[in-house]
This record gives structure tokens, C-alpha cells and sequence, in this order.
């Protein structure tokens, strides 16, 4: 059987045989027609030639990507990621993209269920952004939208300049303590991680995981609506019992041609 070693190298198909030692009476191993190896040294050899999972089986990945971030599977076709410097910055907007991704596929399919269920009065999600709130007028929420949004996201760019800069004493209102600052995109602290779930960061690499593979999705989902609004114009709850409703005539084909 041929076993992989590293990136793409393959070790060719030999014979194996178990012959006996003078010396000890465990069994070795001979590999072809080469020197005798213990039983334990070739199984972790050949342990250490599994290679990581890839989005495209088969495939070697480039150089940069070796496997240490989380959710990295390779997958750079445009190699944006050559320069280690904006590596570092596309992964935090991966990052970011992700969590808001899926607050806003949450958002949409809790409004939508509500909303279809007659349970709450609120417009579909496409339409909710030109609601008139009675307590502010649109300019008043927008300037405020800006002096939040811009005040979080400078003070996450600043860790991200300089990694932990953002946890010193005086540095978030006196809520430093509260923001435990685990590594640049991962604040952590009981505000942002009331769970504790991943306390220490240096050992959550299947919590950052799951996390990205969620945010992937979401990512798409989000996409999946867009396009819903824009073709059937209605919410993707709508969508989904109309197309429950007849699962082999209402379709993404028959959608996209009859739209056509």
C-alpha cells in the first residue's frame, strides 16, 4: 500500500515481511529489501506520513498554508494569502465576516419565523431598513451607527497592530478586566465568552474550528439570501413552504427559469 509523506511525495508500494531478532524477542519489520526497522518505529513513521485533510483531495497546498490556522484546508487559488503580513489581516476579516454572518442569518430566520408564524408584526428582513423608529429620525441612528461601529472597530484594529495593547488598565472604560484579550479576534472574557469555553486559547484549536466552518456556512446562507429576496421576493421561510408544498415542482431550477 503506498503511504503519503508530507505535501505530495509518495513512498512506492514494497513488500513487507516480519523477520526475527537475535537480540529481543519482539518481531521487526523488513521494508523491501532495506535494513530490518523495529514494529514501533515504522507504525509512527507511517503515522507521520498521514497528510491533512484538503478542500480538493489530492491536492498539495501552497507552502504558506500549512495547516496551523484554523479551517485552513489549502484553499487560496488567487494566493492572496503569499504575504504572511496580509494573511494575518484576512483571517481576522474572515473572522469578523463569519460572526456577523451568523448573527445575521439568526436574525433573519427568527424575524421570518415570527413574522410568518403571525406571532410578531415586523417587516420581511429585505424591507426592515427602511422601518421609521418613533424614538430617533434615520439621520440620528446613522451618525450614531458610525461613532459605535467606529470606535469598536478601531479599538479591534489596535490589537490587532499591537496584540493585547487593548487589555491595559484605562485602555476600554474600566472594562478591560471583563475583555481578557486571548489573542488578536478572540477578546475572550465573560462578556464574549460567558461559557468559558475556551479559556485557554493556545489549546481551542477545535473551538476556532467549528467557529469557522459555522461562519462559512452562514456566509453562504447569506448569500442563498440575497438571491431569494431578489429572485421570489419574499423571506426564505416563505420560500421553504412553498417549496414543502410541492418538494419536485418548487425548485431553485423551476424558481430561476420561471423568474427568467
Amino acid at each position: 500500500m503506498a503511504a503519503a509523506v508530507e505535501r505530495g511525495f509518495l513512498v512506492q508500494p514494497c513488500p513487507l515481511s516480519f523477520v526475527s531478532n537475535k537480540n529481543t524477542s519482539r518481531p521487526s519489520v523488513a521494508i523491501g529489501h532495506g535494513k530490518p526497522a523495529r514494529a514501533r518505529g515504522f507504525a509512527r513513521h507511517v503515522a507521520q506520513a498521514q497528510v491533512r485533510p484538503t478542500w480538493l483531495p489530492g491536492l498539495d497546498p501552497p507552502a504558506y498554508l500549512d495547516g496551523s490556522l484554523a479551517g485552513d484546508f489549502g484553499f487560496d487559488p488567487l494566493g492572496l494569502g503569499e504575504d504572511p503580513e496580509s494573511l494575518r489581516w484576512y483571517v481576522q476579516a474572515e473572522l469578523v465576516h463569519a460572526r456577523f454572518a451568523m448573527l445575521g442569518v439568526a436574525g433573519i430566520l427568527l424575524t421570518d419565523l415570527l413574522r410568518v408564524t403571525g406571532l410578531l408584526s415586523v417587516p420581511v428582513w429585505y424591507n426592515a431598513g427602511a422601518v421609521k423608529f418613533g424614538f430617533a429620525n434615520t439621520e440620528t441612528l446613522l451618525i450614531v451607527q458610525f461613532i459605535l461601529m467606529g470606535f469598536v472597530e478601531t479599538k479591534r484594529y489596535m490589537d490587532f497592530k499591537t496584540p493585547g495593547s487593548q487589555a491595559k488598565d484605562g485602555s476600554f472604560f474600566g472594562l478591560e478586566s471583563a475583555l481578557e484579550g486571548l489573542e488578536p479576534g478572540y477578546p475572550g472574557g465573560p462578556l464574549l465568552n460567558p461559557l468559558g469555553l475556551a479559556k485557554d486559547i493556545k489549546k481551542a484549536h477545535e473551538w476556532k474550528l467549528k467557529e469557522i466552518k459555522n461562519g462559512r456556512l452562514a456566509m453562504v446562507a447569506m448569500l442563498g439570501f440575497f438571491v431569494q429576496a431578489s429572485v421570489t421576493h419574499v423571506g426564505p421561510i416563505d420560500n421553504l413552504l412553498e417549496h414543502l408544498s410541492n418538494p419536485w415542482h418548487r425548485t431553485i431550477v423551476q424558481t430561476l427559469a420561471n423568474s427568467s
